[in-house]
């Protein structure tokens, strides 16, 4: 507060900014620095609806994790059964000569994620750059 000299009984209050502006620059620094470290995690890419006449590419490998009865896994591409120790090898041997190394998931919904995530690490690495993941939804196009 300010005190005018000509008049004592009237007093004039005014606001320091200076201390504001401060916090407000160490605040936007901060913000800078910390959102280029945010963490990472697996790019997704949203799969499109297949149109009326379009025919499917027989190049398409699709990986089926399926959960039996003893609450183990059974693996299948494209409807031929695998065990789990061979998939790597398969994978490789199937993307060897492929221009696009593109795999397409479908898991049941009864098992964890730990167990997809697994298939898709085996996959990237045979060498496959890009996984997706096939839903219900986008099975049936909406």
């Amino acid at each position: 507060m300010t005190m005018d000299n000509a008049d004592m009984r009237s007093m004039q209050s005014e606001i320091n900014v200076t201390p504001m502006i401060d916090v407000l620059l160490v605040l936007l620094i901060i913000f800078m620095v910390i959102v280029p470290l945010a963490p990472r995690g697996e790019s997704a890419s949203v799969p499109q609806p297949a149109t009326q006449g379009t025919p499917q590419l027989e190049s398409t490998v699709v990986l089926e994790i399926l959960k039996s009865g003893q609450n183990a896994a059974i693996f299948r591409i494209n409807q031929q059964e695998i065990q789990l120790r061979d998939l790597r090898a398969k994978l490789a041997e199937i993307y060897a000569n492929r221009a696009q190394r593109v795999l397409f998931i479908k898991a049941d919904d009864q098992l964890s994620f730990s167990e997809v995530a697994e298939a898709m690490d085996i996959s990237h690495a045979a060498g496959i750059e890009r996984v997706g993941l096939m839903t219900p939804k986008a099975m049936q196009g909406l």
